[in-house]
């Protein structure tokens, strides 16, 4: 078997969480997909985190399917309690690349939640 391509695994976690979400909450969880992106250009990780958290229910899903992502690719804590002061404590550096791999993971999930909503 060959070895999966970062950008693999990438599509791989989105597709499973698409799947979950949609289950959990319908097309409400794609279109909070869709427009994670922009909220974190605009406000930045740490604010959208704890807005999603604060949040609950879908938004939480959201944020929750996030940080298992950067778990396992940041080393990042899954536990929002742990996530959030280990991004505050973070290296620029390393919260930048935090950063930007949650954005190459979520252009995945909008794409994967489009489709296993049947591109509606």
């Amino acid at each position: 078997m060959s070895k999966q391509t970062l950008e693999q695994k990438r599509a791989e976690h989105a597709w499973k969480k698409a799947a979950d979400g949609l289950e959990k909450h319908g097309k409400d969880y794609m279109n909070d997909a869709k427009g994670l992106p922009a909220l974190i250009m605009n406000s930045g990780l740490m604010q959208v985190m704890a807005w999603l958290h604060d949040k609950g229910g879908r938004h939480e899903t959201l944020a929750q399917h996030l940080r298992d992502w950067l778990h396992e690719q940041c080393k990042t804590p899954k536990e929002f309690d742990k996530f959030m002061p280990h991004l505050m404590q973070a290296e620029p550096r390393h919260f930048q690349d935090i950063t930007t791999e949650a954005f190459a993971w979520l252009k995945w999930l909008r794409q994967m939640a489009a489709a296993r909503n049947g591109g509606n």
